[in-house]
């Protein structure tokens, strides 16, 4: 009997459950499309963002004295002192290692240029030697994976060969292109190829890019890198964030070790170099914080919003159709049917309409999380697979059911506080 009145009640108001479950149907597409976005924005708001280079930059610690006579910094640029670039494997073994997600070591020392234009002439120039398509830790990186916006014409110098890549200031002033050949003076007296030319509007535009395991050949200095530029995925900077994890209590300090903080990332890589020091670039990891909250906020907003407003509009239904059917409360009521069996039903009525209304909204939702990444979001397809989270569908079944029920509560419970004499002497 209770299936059938069930039944029954589907059949005599298509109307009214279209209406509560369209409802339902809405907030829980919303609700789904920002869960859906939300569990992957983190990632995707660190791949835009990473125009802006490394967020975490690792030198030699010795580079942080100060060597002044008279007044005057007379330290070398490099500071005289080099990391090794064998320690580098011992990245992959701290705590937030599968966090990182591009290394680039470099090594810059100076020599002089000349090409065939310039006969022999010849001019001073700074080297640098990079990573280019590196395998590290199940990633391929390099200098220009944390650098997406320079521009290449040509390619890469190959690891092992003495060939070069130009800043495109330079080549101008040498006057070669690609293909051409440059010299070498003093430490590099020999010829090199140049296989690419490159703009990054930096001050690498005005110097020679080769590899690093060739730099550190021509600089007679082997395993030896200047410093190193890392890209992590890491949690928006709080106040915790910026503890010295020295002056926490042991708990506290394993908290804050156990973050992904850009600060707790740093020490670790602090800890595993010998000799290092590793800090965060505060431009870039403020950039990402500060987009993260704003958009995590407006998407929290979003599905609550979405949420309430479904209850409503379930309410206003439920509202409607439990006054259509006093008639039948009263008549049930009259026949020995308790309060707790009718409120079951009406909750059963509601429950089926948020078990429907929250698969097809979960199904929806996941559609318009894909379509959206792929529009706001650069080099996204939009693909459901991308974004189709099976975790999510018993969340959102139990979002819709808690809407469903909050929802119809206020009308079942007014409605069987009424008299059922005086129900069904007003339908008479």
């Amino acid at each position: 009997m209770f299936f059938r009145l069930l039944m029954e009640s589907f059949r005599r108001q298509r109307r009214r459950k279209t209406l509560a479950g369209l409802a339902i149907l809405l907030g829980t597409t919303a609700v789904t499309a920002m869960l859906a976005l939300a569990l992957t924005i983190g990632d995707r708001i660190h791949n835009e963002l990473a125009v802006y280079g490394a967020n975490i930059i690792v030198y030699p610690k010795s580079d942080q004295l100060e060597v002044k006579v008279g007044g005057v910094d007379i330290k070398p640029a490099s500071g005289g002192s080099y990391l090794k670039e064998s320690d580098l494997e011992k990245l992959k073994g701290i705590f937030w290692a599968n966090n990182i997600t591009g290394v680039s070591p470099e090594l810059s020392f100076t020599g002089e240029a000349s090409s065939p234009s310039l006969g022999d002439k010849f001019i001073r120039v700074t080297a640098r030697g990079f990573w280019f398509n590196q395998p590290f830790n199940n990633l391929v990186t390099g200098v220009q994976q944390l650098n997406p916006t320079w521009r290449l014409e040509g390619r890469w110098p190959d690891h092992g060969h003495l060939q070069v890549s130009l800043g495109k200031t330079l080549a101008q002033r040498l006057n070669v292109k690609v293909g051409d050949y440059i010299r070498f003076m003093q430490a590099w007296d020999r010829v090199s190829l140049v296989t690419g030319i490159v703009s990054t509007g930096t001050e690498l535009d005005n110097e020679v890019l080769v590899s690093l395991h060739s730099a550190q050949g021509l600089a007679n200095l082997p395993n030896a890198i200047s410093r190193v530029e890392i890209s992590a995925r890491t949690k928006p900077e709080d106040a915790f964030a910026r503890k010295d994890p020295d002056t926490l209590s042991p708990k506290l300090r394993e908290i804050w070790y156990c973050r992904p903080y850009a600060n707790s990332i740093a020490y670790q890589i602090r800890e595993a170099i010998p000799g290092a020091q590793a800090e965060q670039v505060r431009r870039v990891e403020q950039s990402e914080g500060t987009v993260l909250s704003r958009i995590s906020g407006l998407m929290w907003l979003i599905s609550a919003a979405a949420l309430l407003a479904a209850t409503f509009a379930v309410s206003a239904a439920m509202a409607t159709a439990i006054l259509e059917r006093q008639g039948e409360i009263g008549l049930m009521r009259s026949l020995g049917a308790s309060k707790g069996a009718i409120a079951m039903l009406f909750y059963a009525e509601t429950g089926l309409l948020a078990i429907i209304g929250g698969t097809l909204g979960y199904l929806l939702g996941s559609g318009l999380a894909a379509w959206l990444g792929a529009r706001i979001f650069a080099n996204e397809a939009a693909t459901l697979g991308t974004v189709l989270n099976p975790v999510l569908l018993p969340v959102v079944i139990a979002l819709a059911l808690v809407v469903a029920i909050a929802g119809s509560t206020p009308s079942i419970r007014t409605t069987l506080k009424m008299n059922p004499s005086e129900i069904l002497r007003a339908d008479a």
